[in-house]
């Protein structure tokens, strides 16, 4: 018998249309979102512990990460009525739907809560905002991985499992490391268990996610994504082990916290480069199809 012939192409074309997102507008967003969803939980812990000075550090980055988020998804929108056109309706089936009702309300809810903490008026008013924040917080976090994974783009919507996970935690991680650098460092030790917590999740995650996917982790490894993604692994685990000893120390504090940004921004650019190729080479759509279809065949 003739052995079947390995897939090179599909006459030269995708299968799957590219994703359109811009650089920086989109990653950037995608970081931005998720340090203000963490700063927002770890807004409304630190108020219920007790700790003043780390709850009104929290709440500000919050309030302020959801704002630049929002200019730079207006930006990649291209007008910004675009975005108010996404809120005419609200589709829980659709996580785009659902994720821009949930930045509408976290963005505000974070400005209610950053400005009764820094004007000292309405103290009520701004608790039951930070933690309905929080709460908001938890879906902001979360949701753009969600997001990506509700598309046909190969890499992504396979890693569907771990991308949350990955998010997630690098969302803490980048929240941890902006309150390091803008809280007394006597009061940032929450912060830095954070920003530690949060890079060892993002890490893992990451790891899992390429391993399981097999020929999908493929470009999470290779080319530019993959130079990206080991940058991200690198900066996220050395300014998470620099937490850890980083105390009262002005300079490794700095280091720390500079390194996880550097790193959470590294994974956003990288997993949207692997979505972009995953979705460009059709053997990333074609080869795992017909893998799915022999398993499913009796005696296979």
């Amino acid at each position: 018998m003739v052995p079947e012939a390995p897939f090179r192409s599909y006459y030269g074309q995708p299968v799957v249309k590219q994703p359109i997102w811009h650089e920086p507008h989109m990653p950037t967003y995608l970081y931005l979102g998720g340090l203000s969803g963490a700063a927002g939980a770890m807004a409304a812990a630190a108020r219920l512990a007790g700790h003043d000075r780390l709850g009104l550090a929290a709440r500000a980055a919050a309030f302020t990460a959801a704002s630049a988020g929002t200019v730079f998804l207006v930006a990649e929108l291209g007008r910004p009525e675009r975005f108010l056109n996404m809120l005419r309706v609200f589709k829980l089936t659709s996580p785009m739907s659902v994720g821009s009702w949930t930045l509408a309300a976290h963005s505000g809810l974070t400005g209610v809560a950053a400005g009764s903490a820094v004007t000292g008026l309405l103290t009520p008013v701004g608790d039951a905002a930070s933690v309905a924040s929080g709460l908001s917080g938890l879906a902001m976090a979360t949701y753009t991985a969600v997001l990506l994974a509700d598309t046909a783009v190969p890499s992504w919507h396979e890693g569907m499992r771990e991308l949350p996970f990955l998010f997630s935690g690098s969302a803490l991680a980048s929240a941890g490391a902006a309150l390091m650098l803008t809280t007394p460092r006597a009061q940032a030790g929450p912060a830095r268990a954070a920003a530690v917590a949060g890079a060892v999740t993002e890490v893992v995650a990451g790891e899992l996610m390429e391993r399981r996917l097999g020929l999908l982790g493929e470009p999470y490894r290779t080319g530019r994504a993959g130079r990206l993604m080991r940058a991200s692994r690198a900066l996220t685990l050395g300014g998470g082990l620099l937490a850890t000893v980083a105390g009262r120390s002005r300079t490794l504090t700095a280091l720390s916290g500079l390194a996880i940004t550097a790193g959470a921004l590294c994974t956003r650019f990288g997993v949207l480069e692997a979505g972009r190729v995953s979705a460009k080479d059709p053997r990333y759509t074609v080869v795992p199809q017909r893998d799915r279809l022999d398993a499913s065949r009796p005696g296979r």
